[in-house]
């Protein structure tokens, strides 16, 4: 109907997965049709495929358009402060831990959202699953919509899991810093084990999930090794979100922060995991490395925002100001809250979508917004001000522009290259068509 958007080599290239049994994706795909239960691929496939990437979408791009601001394709929100644990550095603990959203208020924003066009989810917290069975309870309620929690996995136990089997909407991303010695040195002893314990329940039960890693200066090289992508794909794991360290509070250690070298790593490393051709059997995705296929910035309402456990509507998760609360305006007024607004205005913050961020490789916006706006912290303990936060980002940004630069340079040539490519096949099938287009009006004369 709009046309065929693919080229030719994109079904060759289908083609060839499809014949051979032997490729990684093909192998990822039927481990997932061998492995998860049946239900949860029906709700996960509906959810998350119709109701998120169709229907969501097509709504969501109304409703900009009528609103004139951005409107997210997810809503990141804290159902509480509280967690179990008491991880070192954990930027979570400036809430404090007893804030909480009521069922009520959470079942209030995913309402209003739904109709905006959002059908996507995702809980973090302190520790969502604390909250476990309003999560369920809202799984439940609105069965057309797809659900996500970052935990830190030490509450999976068997009978949760059996509750995201029968409701099917809820997948999981399990907090892991590397092995037994990293991991426990800062999440306490044991944590690794009863993380290891609850992905094999959740592989047990035929259950969606994957890993959230933060990476520093001090794992990097650990979190993407082939020995740990072996274990945690072998633990039933699907994919793995990297996050990278980002200063935020008052206590934050800017030390952690990677290097030049070790950001660069990353960028190539993460592309090989998820390559079509060798790789691992995981979905990968680098947050900060890769802006280009996102367009930059994805905060402040453009695909999504962050609602603090104090109901504080933030613009990202580590972007801990905001002018509006969802006690107090709705989802939409929320929306165009003016740092939200000074967010759409501003996005992308760079044309170099390797220095994607307003904090972490362009600081100066990030200052510059806030004091224009009057958005106010939200850390309810020990307030930060932009100009501190920023400050620690200042030296990292102004190290990694000439890497970006160079790394974006090389990526720039590859698209014009591949641009060219594609060219040259669209002419030379015209030239085809209008050489067999010759030969049949010689025919027929």
């Amino acid at each position: 109907m709009g046309g065929d958007k693919f080229e030719k080599e994109d079904y060759d290239r289908a083609r060839e997965l499809v014949r051979d049994p032997e490729g990684k994706w093909m192998q990822y795909a039927d481990r997932i049709l061998n492995e998860i239960d049946p239900h949860v691929v029906k709700m996960t496939a509906l959810n998350l495929g119709f109701e998120a990437f169709f229907y969501g979408t097509k709504r969501i791009n109304q409703m900009r358009k009528i609103h004139n601001c951005n409107i997210p394709w997810l809503l990141l929100v804290d159902p509480t402060s509280a967690c179990n644990l008491h991880c070192t550095g954990c930027w979570a603990a400036e809430y404090g831990n007893r804030l909480n959203l009521s069922y009520d208020e959470l079942d209030s924003i995913i309402t209003q959202g739904k109709e905006l066009g959002v059908y996507l989810y995702m809980y973090t917290g302190g520790e969502p699953l604390v909250r476990k069975d309003d999560i369920i309870k809202l799984c439940e309620k609105h069965n057309d919509c797809e659900f996500h929690a970052f935990t830190n996995g030490t509450l999976v136990d068997d009978a949760f899991c059996e509750e995201m089997r029968r409701v099917g909407n809820l997948s999981l991303s399990i907090s892991l810093e590397g092995f037994e010695n990293a991991n426990d040195g800062r999440r306490g002893d044991g944590c690794f084990d009863r993380v290891m314990e609850a992905m094999d329940r959740l592989k047990a039960h035929g259950l969606i999930f994957g890993t959230s890693i933060c990476y520093t200066r001090n794992n990097v090289e650990a979190v993407t090794s082939d020995e740990f992508l072996d274990m945690i794909i072998e633990k039933g794991c699907r994919y793995a979100w990297y996050f990278h360290y980002m200063p935020v509070g008052n206590d934050a250690a800017p030390e952690l922060m990677p290097t030049m070298e070790q950001r660069t790593y990353m960028f190539h490393r993460v592309r090989e995991i998820r390559a079509m051709e060798g790789g691992k059997q995981l979905f990968a995705f680098d947050f900060q490395n890769d802006g280009q296929f996102v367009g930059g910035c994805i905060a402040g309402g453009r695909n999504y925002c962050h609602i603090n456990p104090n109901g504080d509507v933030e613009p990202c998760v580590f972007i801990h100001y905001s002018g509006a609360n969802i006690r107090e305006v709705s989802l939409l007024d929320a929306l165009k809250q003016p740092l939200f607004m000074a967010y759409r205005e501003g996005q992308p913050f760079n044309d170099n979508l390797l220095r994607p961020c307003p904090m972490l490789e362009n600081p100066e916006k990030l200052q510059e917004m806030i004091a224009r706006t009057g958005a106010k912290s939200t850390d309810l303990q020990c307030p930060e001000s932009a100009a501190h936060l920023c400050g620690k980002c200042e030296a990292y940004a102004k190290e990694w522009q000439p890497v970006a630069e160079e790394l974006w340079s090389a990526e720039m040539e590859k698209k014009q290259e591949k641009e060219e490519k594609k060219a040259e096949r669209k002419a030379e099938k015209q030239r085809t068509e209008s050489a067999h287009t010759g030969m049949h009006h010689q025919a027929k004369g």
